[in-house]
């Protein structure tokens, strides 16, 4: 199997694995951050919060999976499936954002 995408040129892959960069960069700070937050949750017996972070998990699978699988994507769904991969990352750093204040939160009424 060819890691470049069908029918690309040497640039338009280029900017396929740029922009995969970019967005693993993102993810992995997220994951930094979810792990964190997997280990105050743990640590608080917050068992809402370690099922909404197992959630988070998954979804980060399914953007990497989803990233992988833009190598292979044709040139003409690159443009639909890095919008659609930009939402997922959006909302899935807003869900961490919200399980970090629901944390805090629950530290501060304990």
């Amino acid at each position: 199997m060819t890691t470049k995408t069908q029918g690309a040129t040497p640039a338009q892959s280029a900017v396929i694995k740029a922009y995969q960069d970019k967005i693993g960069a993102q993810i992995q700070g997220a994951k930094a951050q979810l792990d964190l937050l997997d280990a105050t949750a743990r640590q608080k017996k917050a068992q809402a919060e370690i099922a909404a972070i197992a959630s988070l998990k998954t979804a980060k699978q399914n953007i990497e999976t989803r990233l992988k699988d833009l190598r292979t994507a044709h040139e003409s769904n690159v443009s639909r499936a890095k919008v659609e991969i930009d939402a997922d990352v959006a909302k899935f750093k807003s869900s961490i954002d919200e399980l970090v204040a629901k944390l805090k939160t629950h530290t501060a009424t304990k």
